[in-house]
């Protein structure tokens, strides 16, 4: 009697994700092709059993298995379809309560990866955090350096005074 040596087709393949900091995380194929750039990979036979991901470091990788993880279970479940959505935004919400600077690396780990959901997510709660910044504040946050002199600035307060009046405006970083 000969042996099948097929695979049972409820075993799901596992990959191997390498950070930028040589990290590895095992992550089934099912779930890892939630992002587009890996499952490309996959379907053109370019990844093996290893994919390095040399623009992701190992925190917004480690992220990003979570969010993955926690989607695929989430839609994966029997549960009616409302109640997935509320768990899913739960989720979501917790997700991205954490400092700007992670959410900015997730941001970009979630570009490269190419995962639009979360991409979208991380753009749209760094909008949420800078929303009554005052100017000075968004800049830090976003690094950037005032071009004008404190005269021109004050012209453009004068000319635009409008902007600036009736609402207080948020000074912290985060």
């Amino acid at each position: 009697m000969a042996s099948s040596s097929t695979i049972p087709a409820t075993e799901n393949k596992v990959l191997i994700l390498k950070s930028s900091d040589g990290d590895e995380f095992q992550l089934e194929e099912s779930i890892a092709i939630g992002s587009v750039t890996i499952k490309n990979m996959v379907e053109d036979d370019c990844a093996s059993n290893t994919i390095p991901l040399p623009n992701v470091d190992t925190e917004a990788l480690v992220k990003i298995i979570e969010y993955l993880k926690k989607h695929a279970e989430i839609s994966g479940s029997d549960e009616e379809e409302e109640i997935k959505k509320t768990k899913i935004k739960d989720f979501d919400k917790e997700f991205v309560s954490v400092k700007m600077q992670k959410l900015f690396n997730i941001i970009l780990a979630a570009n490269f990866l190419d995962i639009k959901a979360l991409l979208d997510l991380c753009a749209q709660a760094i909008a949420d955090k800078i929303k009554n910044k005052s100017h000075v504040a968004v800049r830090k946050i976003f690094n950037v350096e005032c071009d004008y002199t404190k005269e021109e600035e004050e012209a453009v307060r004068k000319e635009n005074a409008w902007a600036f009046e009736g609402e207080e405006f948020d000074e912290s970083l985060d």
